[in-house]
């Protein structure tokens, strides 16, 4: 049985959280370019431009080219003849997790108890863990840290104030006036 251990595990994840957030991989920024060469927009040019410079001085400076880092979601295949000695996978991924945060100046979003007290943790722990296991003695952690700003959800309202539905785009009912459909958080 092969062993590894939970601290190589912690310093992997760590190296994995920063590496993350600096660099972009290289399909997403080639597309960006190609898409930069086919955009007809001068203001979507301008906008392609910016994001490919901002990946660009990211991968340089090793910052982030996004400041949303959000949460951190970890996919783990573990074999079944795999030992982890001197701690628990979980406590050494979160650990990573909360190393890489921290040494790397990622911003911290986590809150240990989202709907009443939102105190933010301060080290973006713990992550989302999906755990498989597998045959063999091999550890494959892959990390995808997932911006929080996509947890937005809308949707298009189409009745008035009244709660009609239609007619009220084009001119209301005659007893008020048109209301235009609005987003609003679902």
């Amino acid at each position: 049985m092969r062993e590894l251990s939970a601290q190589a595990i912690t310093e992997n994840v760590a190296e994995m959280c920063k590496e993350a957030a600096y660099y972009l991989p290289n399909d997403v920024y080639e597309g960006l370019k190609k898409g930069r060469e086919t955009e007809e927009s001068p203001v979507g040019k301008v906008v392609l431009d910016q994001i490919i410079r901002n990946a660009e001085i990211a991968r340089e400076e090793d910052r982030p080219y996004c400041q949303d880092t959000g949460m951190t979601i970890v996919f783990v295949e573990v074999g079944q003849d795999l030992h982890i000695t001197g701690g628990l996978l979980e406590d050494a991924i979160n650990e990573g997790i909360a190393k890489g945060y921290t040494e790397g100046y990622l911003r911290k979003s986590v809150v240990a108890e989202p709907l009443f007290n939102r105190k933010n943790t301060q080290n973006n722990t713990p992550g989302v863990i999906y755990t498989k296991i597998v045959a063999g003695d091999k550890l494959s952690i892959t990390i995808a840290p997932k911006g929080f700003g996509s947890e937005k959800q809308v949707r298009r309202q189409d009745a008035c104030s009244c709660g009609r539905r239609g007619g009220c785009e084009k001119g209301g009912h005659g007893d008020h006036p048109a209301r235009r459909p609005e987003s609003v958080s679902a």
